[in-house]
């Protein structure tokens, strides 16, 4: 810039009347104009400051778990090794209690899809299983809560991690095409909960969950095999040629953190009545149970289908047709070209679907959802999901009618996908697709009717994270507790040392915090 203002004071004035100052009296005047305008730090400081709210600044308050859930998703600062060597980043697609800082959160490939938000809020109010190889010390048997107690009100709490279980009231997101959608907005109304978007561009607004993206940086992706850093000043010179992990072992790695999550004192969580000891997010917890009760919420197959993604379809004679798929099944009939009763829609069908597992839809009929399946399934032997979809649909020119090309991308779909199985050499954007697919957890579809529950958790997004409310085994979402937690209220036995609320349950007797 001195360079230029030189050529601009020659061209308008001769060097002699005017001269340019001095190297270190022009940086002092620059500074001063950008501080005048605005201008001074780098493009993400200017971008905070822009959106920082006016003082004087209050601090986000919630007296209840669940009554204020933050979402946000951020790429994953590690590199993950895909599929057939290669190498990408995962996206972390979180959600933060503001109450007791709980963490839940769904690694996927780059991309959230509309089913990691609908994960989100199933982990909030499932049961963690404990995984075989966690150490004993990590199961909700072992903490300090009433165990025994709580499995009496439910029973999926019998072989649980030691996690909290939140029922979310209400649920604050930024302006992502996944947050805002009308499938999020359809996932929270079934569920009862309020969904509040923030301005667009304002970080601040909730800061919480973006404090919590450094914390986790620093506490979990700094100590793994390919780690970027949040920029290239942070970043080794030859990060990719590390050892790293797969996604099966970073998925692995990632619950059981989020269950150490919870077990770690957080400067924010405070007792009224020990204001100098910073608590645990089960310490909190516990402490406001007491509050607030505790409610199971089951989550059932038809739940499983309430929150995936949803768009309304006409049901024609040959079936309902998108993304140039066609699904019919016997289950339509008596519903051919006939409108339903959501006028809002101009008499369109409700249809839920699966990016994770495309082979079937989920069709709300005056009876219930019935599963409708693709037409084609059958020409299809592996399982696949939409990343390689997509990319048959482009690499596939329809050259004649809708069906005509409908069979043509079933019969290179599957030949693709026998090609990705074997020892077939496929091209750089090839590996890539299978690599996202594989990442995703495409696992072979079960037959049958809506059998979502015996399927790993990575088979459709959402499947393994749901139980029947007579089941018996657990569910893929996670809650917790820490060696010592929470009781409040008036009863506090005469044992209890130093006055202070946190408890072992062994020293209560039948308090009546619990319904």
């Amino acid at each position: 810039m001195r360079t230029q203002t030189q050529w601009w004071l020659e061209e308008h004035h001769s060097a002699e009347m005017v001269e340019v100052p001095a190297k270190s009296t022009f940086n002092k005047l620059l500074s001063a104009v950008e501080a005048s305008l605005g201008l001074q730090g780098t493009v993400p400081q200017r971008r905070a400051r822009a959106c920082r709210p006016q003082p004087p600044f209050k601090p986000t308050l919630a007296l209840r778990p669940g009554e204020l859930v933050m979402l946000d998703s951020t790429p994953l600062d590690a590199l993950v090794m895909l599929d057939d060597g290669v190498a990408g980043r995962l996206e972390l697609t979180a959600a933060l209690d503001v109450g007791t800082r709980s963490l839940w959160g769904v690694l996927r490939p780059a991309g959230s899809k509309l089913t990691d938000v609908a994960v989100l809020l199933a982990q909030m109010m499932t049961p963690a299983v404990m995984r075989p190889g966690w150490p004993p010390c990590l199961s909700m048997a072992a903490s300090v809560m009433p165990h025994e107690r709580l499995v009496a009100l439910d029973e999926r709490l019998k072989d649980a991690a030691a996690r909290p279980v939140i029922m979310p009231e209400t649920v604050v997101v930024d302006q992502g095409k996944i947050f805002v959608s009308p499938a999020t907005r359809a996932a929270c109304e079934s569920l009862g909960i309020s969904l509040q978007p923030v301005p667009p561009a304002n970080g601040p607004a909730k800061a919480p969950v973006e404090r919590q993206f450094g914390s986790v940086v620093s506490l979990f992706c700094q100590w793994l095999p390919g780690h970027t850093g949040s920029r290239v000043g942070e970043r080794g010179s030859k990060v990719e040629q590390e050892p790293l992990h797969t996604v099966a072992e970073i998925q692995a790695l990632w619950e059981e953190f989020l269950v150490h999550w919870h077990h770690r004192p957080h400067e924010g969580l405070r007792h009224p009545l020990m204001p100098k000891k910073a608590l645990s997010p089960n310490q909190m917890w516990a402490a406001l149970l007491p509050v607030t009760g505790y409610v199971p919420v089951p989550l059932t197959s038809d739940d499983f289908v309430e929150l995936l993604p949803v768009r309304w379809q006409a049901i024609t004679d040959t079936g309902i047709r998108f993304d140039y798929r066609t699904y019919d099944s016997d289950a339509l009939n008596g519903h051919r070209g006939q409108d339903s009763d959501v006028t809002a829609r101009g008499g369109l069908w409700e249809v839920h679907y699966n990016p994770y597992d495309p082979v079937r839809i989920w069709v709300r009929l005056p009876e219930g959802f019935r599963e409708v399946p693709w037409i084609h399934a059958t020409s299809v032997s592996l399982p696949f999901t939409h990343h390689v979809w997509e990319h048959i649909c482009k690499t596939v020119a329809p050259t004649a009618s809708r069906d005509e090309h409908e069979a043509e991308l079933a019969q290179a779909l599957n030949d693709f996908l026998k090609r990705a199985a074997g020892k077939n050499t496929l091209s750089a954007p090839e590996r890539r697709v299978v690599a996202k697919s594989r990442a995703a957890g495409a696992v072979p579809v079960p037959e049958g009717a809506l059998d979502i529950l015996g399927t790993s958790p990575l088979s459709f997004g959402l499947a393994g994270v749901f139980l029947e409310p007579d089941g018996e085994e657990e569910t893929v979402p996670d809650q917790d507790m820490d060696e010592d937690d929470v009781l409040l209220d008036e009863e506090i036995p005469p044992d209890a040392h130093l006055g202070s609320p946190i408890l072992n349950d062994t020293t209560m007797e039948q308090d009546q915090w619990l319904p």
